[in-house]
């Protein structure tokens, strides 16, 4: 520790001997182990360096600052409890393995409330073979590709199914549009980094160009939608308390990692990766179901359906299913469909105008920060658009300039923070009465059936709509 951090220029530490500027110093550090006091506990041994090192460094000042006996003693705390957050909850966390978000389509999973992600927790996963075959592996969420090709390796290893033992394997994540993204061995939790109906495969390099999208990505079949049974108001609750489990379970410091960190870091954004993903699928799943449906007085009838739920997600707040809402409704597949759009009363086509003017992003997107400006909490943002201001902070502001940092830059980082944690300062109470379809639409919303693949949502609104109508 240094007694000679800097004086302020304007005086912050004028006055101050070398005892109080220390204990100054680790009052702002005992602040910071207080507020994310999980999330170091979740980290083990690589969080107690950071608390040791300080330790060391304040016992060794003791001889000359003996009033900071207090202080070394709570540091002293510190290191033993992030030292033994132990065994006996990495053995708790090891027997509880759960579905990775969408990845497996069981109705008791997704039925129950969502709870965190953290890197250390267990998943089964599927990986593919060229042929579409799978083994289902069980992994750390922050794992290593090196780590699930062994385990995939060994699988197939033994599998019946396999003519002869695996050779070098890649990881290959492979879209519904048949694009390929080659993983590196030390790449890590690249669970959440897929797409909405994107999935992983396990080849060998002269394999790579033969992998192909599941069938199931790849052909749909008309037909009359579920929402149909569902009614509007049932569907916009279920949006907004998935959301809201989705929304509570990213700690504010991933919006930081996110952006501040990028692949460095890319196991600890986990629950904002999955807040991310289910921004795409809102919005495809609101063009799935208006393009799968051929006749034309049901489709208008969705159109005017999703609407009405777009209106009343925004009612509730919910920012981020209301603009994925309108978004999915303004996709080029959606919005060409001249002869279903003509159907629409009146009354909600100048609604829908209202919506889309506040998603536009002109000026900033000035619309939707006045009306972010007028809500009170609680409240779920359109998370994209945070995302996106972070991002411009950090890319135009310098973190240091030459050993100092660059506190303006800080400041403005915890402002957005802080916007965050007021987003979430209450909680949401919604009245849902239980109802016989409640499970049925709880479930419904909860595993969307979607198409992420835009040429084919392209081909199917040509097919509904052909170009010279």
């Amino acid at each position: 520790m240094r007694s000679d951090l800097g004086e302020g220029k304007q005086g912050g530490w004028q006055g101050w001997d070398g005892g109080e500027r220390k204990q100054a110093v680790l009052s702002m550090a005992f602040r910071y182990l207080d507020t994310y006091r999980e999330l170091l506990l979740e980290e083990g041994e690589r969080a107690s360096n950071f608390p040791k090192e300080l330790y060391l460094c304040a016992a060794g000042e003791l001889s000359q600052h003996p009033e900071l006996v207090e202080e070394v003693l709570k540091l002293q705390r510190w290191t033993e409890i992030l030292q033994s957050s132990t065994e006996e909850d990495k053995d708790a966390k090891r027997k509880q393995v759960r579905p990775l978000f969408r990845h497996f389509r069981r109705i008791d999973a997704c039925l129950q409330p969502r709870e965190a992600f953290r890197g250390s927790d267990e998943i089964f996963c599927r990986v593919y073979t060229p042929d579409h075959s799978y083994v289902t592996i069980r992994s750390r969420l922050s794992c290593r590709v090196g780590e699930i090709l062994a385990q995939v390796r060994e699988k197939l290893q033994y599998s019946e199914e396999q003519p002869r033992p695996p050779g070098n394997l890649l990881l290959v994540a492979v879209t519904s549009a048949g694009e390929k993204a080659v993983f590196r061995p030390s790449d890590e939790a690249v669970f959440t980094t897929l797409g909405v109906n994107t999935h992983l495969f396990a080849c060998e390099p002269a394999e790579l160009e033969t992998l192909l999208p599941l069938p199931e990505e790849i052909h749909w079949s008309p037909g009359d939608s579920k929402l149909h049974d569902m009614s509007a108001e049932e569907v916009a609750n279920q949006l907004v308390t998935f959301d809201w489990e989705l929304f509570s379970c990213v700690h504010e410091l991933e919006f930081v990692c996110y952006v501040f960190h990028g692949e460095q870091a890319r196991w600890r954004p986990l629950n904002l990766e999955l807040v991310l993903q289910r921004c795409s699928e809102v919005q495809h799943w609101v063009a799935t179901e208006i393009l799968q449906c051929q006749s034309l007085p049901k489709r208008v009838q969705l159109l005017r359906k999703f609407i009405k739920i777009a209106a009343l997600c925004k009612q509730q707040q919910d920012l981020l299913s209301f603009l994925a809402v309108v978004l999915g409704l303004d996709n080029p597949a959606v919005s060409r469909l001249r002869l279903t759009w003509e159907g629409l009363p009146g009354r909600f086509k100048k609604q829908f105008q209202q919506f889309e003017s506040i998603a536009d992003p002109s000026r900033n997107h000035k619309a939707y920060r006045d009306l972010v400006g007028s809500l009170r909490p609680p409240l779920i943002p359109f998370t994209p658009l945070l995302l996106k201001d972070l991002t411009f902070l950090h890319e135009s502001c310098k973190t240091f300039h030459g050993e100092m940092v660059n506190f303006e830059k800080m400041h403005k980082v915890a402002e957005m923070v802080r916007s965050i944690r007021r987003c979430r300062s209450a909680q949401f109470a919604l009245d849902m009465e239980p109802s016989p379809s409640h499970l049925q639409t709880r479930a419904y919303v909860r595993q969307l059936q979607v198409i992420d693949n835009q040429n084919l949502l392209f081909n199917m609104s040509c097919k509904l709509e052909p170009k010279d109508v």
